[in-house]
């Protein structure tokens, strides 16, 4: 059971309100009427269950610096609590929580749980280790469960982008042949995969993509492309589009925090606008990260910057990126089943 002490008197709205919720804004046009997916968020409970990142110390060095305001329990009534009256929330994507190496099973039946009490989460994506020898395994237990649409796990990289990329061969990364073999294994169960690594790292995807042309890929953080200085931006830019002529590869726009300061709308601004010129709006979700990014912002800054963002675009397509695409990439079920 969750525990009762981090219950709050809010109840998720169930997804079958999504297609009368999307009839109401086409009408009104109204920003609040917008329904939204939220493609990409965690929940925890670190006092019941093991995250070394979030239980033990020293804490890891982590790209928004200091995070122990987060190491704490978070549960889907907060979200919707912290998403506030302004954004009409109607689901979530829960990612996996980087839980100890062995508990991936565990982890799909505690989200199980909290989505049997809470609501939500809507779908899931769960942890694998790709370049272990019983990664046939692993995904046949995830698979058991109705809620995992794919897997997550993290390849090895170079914290920066340097020469060494053009001969490295680091364990567990994109170039690895066992890391190779594990996203074979995804493919052939028709899972997704999410992949978040750093934007240097973004054409090693290519011979994935090309051996496994029907493999669904989402690019998380869009592609985490760090600091905004125009060279970095240039060069990020150029990776984004070596990978989005791939028809099958999605990209959530998302986790876009700066160490050391607020989320700020102009420091995204052309973050957004690249994104979209590659990958269209088709191909795009905006997601909020959270508890993530609550270092770096509130979940209603973060939503209304989203919506401030697209105001330019057709009612149309702000709704593929606020709901739509993620309802489409995901398998949700909209009939309330």
């Amino acid at each position: 059971m969750l525990s009762d002490s981090l219950q709050f008197p809010v109840i998720p709205a169930s997804l079958a309100e999504l297609d009368e919720q999307r009839a109401r804004y086409l009408t009104t046009r109204q920003e609040e009427d917008m329904p939204i997916i939220d493609a990409h968020m965690h929940v925890w409970d670190p006092t019941q269950n093991y995250h070394p990142w979030l239980c033990d110390e020293p804490m890891i060095p982590f790209r928004y610096g200091d995070y122990s305001a987060i190491r704490r329990p978070y549960l889907p009534a907060e979200h919707l609590q912290a998403a506030g009256e302004a954004h009409r929330l109607l689901g979530c994507v829960y990612m996996e929580a980087e839980w100890v190496q062995g508990d991936a099973l565990k982890e799909v039946r505690w989200i199980e749980e909290t989505a049997r009490e809470s609501g939500w989460p809507n779908a899931m994506i769960g942890q694998v280790w790709l370049d272990q020898d019983d990664i046939g395994e692993q995904l046949e237990r995830l698979c058991m469960s109705g809620m995992v649409k794919g897997v997550r796990h993290k390849p090895a990289a170079l914290e920066r982008h340097d020469p060494r990329l053009a001969t490295h061969a680091l364990p567990g990364s994109l170039r690895c042949p066992r890391y190779q073999s594990g996203v074979s294994e995804v493919a052939r169960r028709g899972l997704i995969f999410e992949l978040q690594v750093p934007w240097w790292h973004l054409e090693e995807l290519l011979p994935l993509l090309q051996r496994h042309p029907e493999m669904p890929v989402v690019i998380n953080h869009a592609g985490v492309p760090g600091d905004r200085h125009p060279d970095t931006l240039r060069e990020w830019s150029h990776a984004l589009a070596r990978v989005a002529v791939w028809p099958q590869v999605m990209i959530k726009f998302s986790g876009l925090g700066i160490a050391g300061q607020a989320w700020r709308l102009e420091d995204n601004r052309e973050v957004f606008a690249i994104v979209l010129r590659h990958f269209g709006v088709q191909r795009v979700m905006f997601a909020s990260n959270f508890p993530v990014d609550g270092l770096v912002t509130s979940l209603d800054t973060l939503w209304q910057a989203f919506k401030d963002l697209s105001r330019g675009l057709s009612p149309e397509h702000r709704l593929k990126l606020f709901c739509d695409n993620a309802v489409r990439c995901y398998s949700l079920d909209t009939n309330g089943q």
